[in-house]
C-alpha cells in the first residue's frame, strides 16, 4: 500500500513522477521523430544523422555523468557529427537515471 501523502499533487514524490513521466515521454516523442525525419530523409539521401545535421536538424542522445561543478561532457563522437565546437551553444534536456545498487562514479 503506498503512503497516501505521497501520491498528493504538491508532494516532492509525486512531483518526481511526473517530471519522469514528462522525461520518458519527451525522449519516445524524440526518438519517433529522429525515425521519422530518417524515413522521409531516405529518398534524398543515406537517411542517416549526418543528413540531419545537414538540413541544420542534428541532436544527439547519449549518457554521461555529471563531472564537478556540474559540468557534463559531450562525447567526440557526438561533437563531430553534429559539428560542434567550443563556445558553440546547445539546448539540453537531463533525464536523470536512477543508479544500479553497484554503480558509482568512477
Amino acid at each position: 500500500m503506498t503512503d497516501g501523502l505521497n501520491d498528493m499533487p504538491w508532494s516532492p514524490a509525486f512531483f518526481a513522477k511526473q517530471m519522469q513521466k514528462a522525461g520518458e515521454e519527451f525522449t519516445d516523442q524524440q526518438m519517433r521523430w529522429v525515425n521519422q525525419m530518417l524515413s522521409a530523409n531516405a529518398g534524398s539521401g543515406t537517411g542517416s544523422p549526418a543528413d540531419l545535421v545537414s538540413m541544420g536538424m542534428g541532436m544527439a542522445m547519449f549518457k554521461t555523468r555529471v563531472q564537478s561543478g556540474g559540468r557534463i561532457s559531450i562525447p567526440d563522437a557526438e561533437r563531430e557529427a553534429l559539428d560542434l565546437d567550443e563556445g558553440d551553444i546547445v539546448q539540453t534536456f537531463v533525464i536523470p537515471i536512477k543508479r544500479s545498487p553497484g554503480d558509482h562514479n568512477e
